[in-house]
């Protein structure tokens, strides 16, 4: 294998396959393109362990619009991303998110809808007696109303994202290895070379941090602290006896959620502030279930009081501390580094978008089709936080 390439990608799950595509597929990109991934069954990438939804109901405009993005891809997936003349099929359940909100919050329910629906999205807005008529399953009685999506919501098989944006770029020339970096060598202002676990040395023009919870450590060895911790998630199997119609993706005001897999459910929820500290394994927080999500549940869908709780697994946030939302782009003190860390548990939805959008920025120097620029360090090097309202 040579070891010199103009664009080396540290992570090849959603974010890194997705740069991987896009920069292949452009005409007027010429270099070689690596992508370094320690794991090459994605067994416990966030990708392959997340719940796989993409939603439009974020309260700023870059998130908004790089999930509308999101939606556009996965509507002509298959025939993009076309290999051999196979097309992948990621099973995309566009069925919405219903956000639901308490009085107290219905106010910025309705500022974010507003900006929703000025960005083009389909969310409608339903008052409480609207939801009860809609979904007569649905406890109200502390309700105010909800939102509920209309186009480009649902869920989806991520891990067959994952792996399409990976085949396609491997079609287009792109290099895959299974190797994890070790060291990062930093000569000046740059990003000299990376060693592997293996001995061997590459180099690259760009480097790429798409490293997932490994994006602190290889950071750190470039001389760069990025504010993210690994925080544990865990997604619950469910299955109930009674009859649940046309459920979309709930969020409860708690931030619970839950919505139809197969012949059952599959929710989740963040813990506790006190129950949430950065975190490497992989245990499933049945207590969590227990204690918490079932009662919140049972609350705001009497029938789930009879909800059996089939199995779970845990996977990991690259969670950013300083506002939730990523951080893309070059550091100003080394100029051939791009990150795109700290989705928060978005990385999937948003991988077409950042994945587009660091393609652009790697060959031309700029973002062409979203300006994603504000994501940038910029605003965690000036404590300038942007705040997202629907975190969840």
């Amino acid at each position: 294998m040579k070891n010199c390439f103009d664009v080396v990608v540290v992570g090849g799950a959603a974010t890194g396959s997705a740069l991987a595509y896009f920069l292949s597929a452009s005409r007027s990109f010429k270099g070689s393109v690596l992508v370094i991934e320690k794991d090459a069954s994605y067994q416990r990438c966030a990708t392959a362990l997340s719940a796989a939804s993409i939603r439009h109901q974020f309260s700023t405009t870059e998130n908004i619009q790089m999930s509308q993005f999101g939606s556009e891809f996965l509507y002509r997936l298959g025939e993009t991303l076309e290999v051999e003349g196979e097309q992948p099929d990621v099973n995309f359940h566009e069925a919405g998110y219903l956000f639901l909100s308490t009085p107290q919050g219905y106010e910025t329910l309705k500022a974010n809808n507003a900006l929703q629906r000025a960005l083009g999205a389909q969310i409608v807005l339903l008052s409480g007696q609207q939801l009860q008529d809609r979904y007569s399953w649905l406890n109200v009685s502390d309700l105010a109303g909800g939102s509920l999506g209309l186009k480009g919501e649902g869920w989806l098989d991520a891990y067959g994202m994952m792996r399409a944006f990976r085949r396609k770029a491997i079609s287009q020339g792109v290099s895959y290895i299974e190797n994890e970096v070790v060291q990062v060598h930093r000569e000046g202002a740059r990003v000299s070379s990376l060693t592997l676990s293996n001995g061997d040395t590459v180099s690259g023009g760009v480097v790429v941090n798409a490293a997932g919870t490994g994006a602190m450590q290889l950071a750190r060895q470039a001389g760069i602290e990025l504010p993210i911790e690994s925080r544990k998630r865990s997604v619950f199997y469910v299955t109930c006896p009674g009859t649940i119609n046309d459920c979309p993706m709930l969020i409860d005001p708690s931030g619970a959620y839950i919505h139809p897999e197969g012949e059952g459910f599959i929710c989740g929820m963040q813990p506790p502030p006190d129950q949430d500290p950065e975190c490497f394994d992989f245990e499933v927080q049945y207590p969590l279930f227990d204690e918490y999500l079932w009662p919140i549940l049972a609350h705001r869908v009497p029938a789930f009081e009879a909800l059996r709780c089939e199995h779970g697994w845990a996977g990991h946030y690259d969670y950013c501390t300083f506002d939730q939302n990523v951080i893309l782009g070059y550091h100003p003190d080394i100029n051939n580094m791009v990150f795109a860390n700290g989705f928060s548990g978005h990385g999937m939805q948003q991988s077409p978008a950042v994945g587009r959008g660091l393609a652009e920025l790697i060959e031309f120097g700029e973002y062409k089709s979203l300006n994603l620029k504000r994501l940038g360090w910029e605003r965690v090097l000036t404590n300038q936080p942007i705040i997202e309202k629907n975190v969840w």
